[in-house]
């Protein structure tokens, strides 16, 4: 399913549902960044997405995680909230959201690299690598506030 994601763009179409969804920067021994390049907009990314019924909001990193990467992971702490109104996403089903994410930060317990459903390809990316690869802003804004090495989490 096709997704397009609009920012602060007054020709994104109106929001019809809010989700809550939670996100992760894992990462290796070396300080590289795990991303998978989204099938449904050829972006690379974070692991994440929405919350399901059952799930903790790091339940839901975990989750995510393992379902996207084939990698399980524990959290670590967290970057930051995410709630930008201007950020809207569009999908090919009619679905338009608007999306609350948490970003937590994650380390590899177990599990082995394997691409999704959701996915081409994933990768851990070293930090000086990032800017060459085509990222969307809001996702970037989450990478950078980890870098950052923030003393508290993003409160946005």
């Amino acid at each position: 399913m096709a997704r397009t994601e609009y920012y602060d763009d007054p020709n994104a179409p109106e929001p019809n549902s809010l989700v809550v969804a939670a996100s992760a920067v894992v990462t290796d021994d070396e300080g590289r960044i795990l991303l998978q390049r989204r099938r449904d907009n050829d972006l690379w990314a974070l692991p994440g997405g929405g919350m399901e019924m059952g799930d903790s909001l790091p339940g839901t990193a975990v989750r995510e995680v393992r379902e996207e990467t084939g990698l399980d992971v524990e959290i670590t702490g967290l970057v930051g909230t995410y709630t930008d109104p201007r950020h809207v996403i569009a999908y090919g089903d009619g679905e338009v959201r608007r999306q609350f994410n948490i970003c937590f930060t994650a380390r590899v317990v177990g599990g082995s690299l394997a691409i999704s459903e959701e996915s081409t390809e994933l990768r851990f990316v070293r930090p000086e690598e990032l800017s060459g690869l085509p990222v969307h802003h809001t996702q970037r804004l989450r990478i950078q506030h980890y870098l950052d090495h923030r003393p508290s989490p993003y409160l946005g």
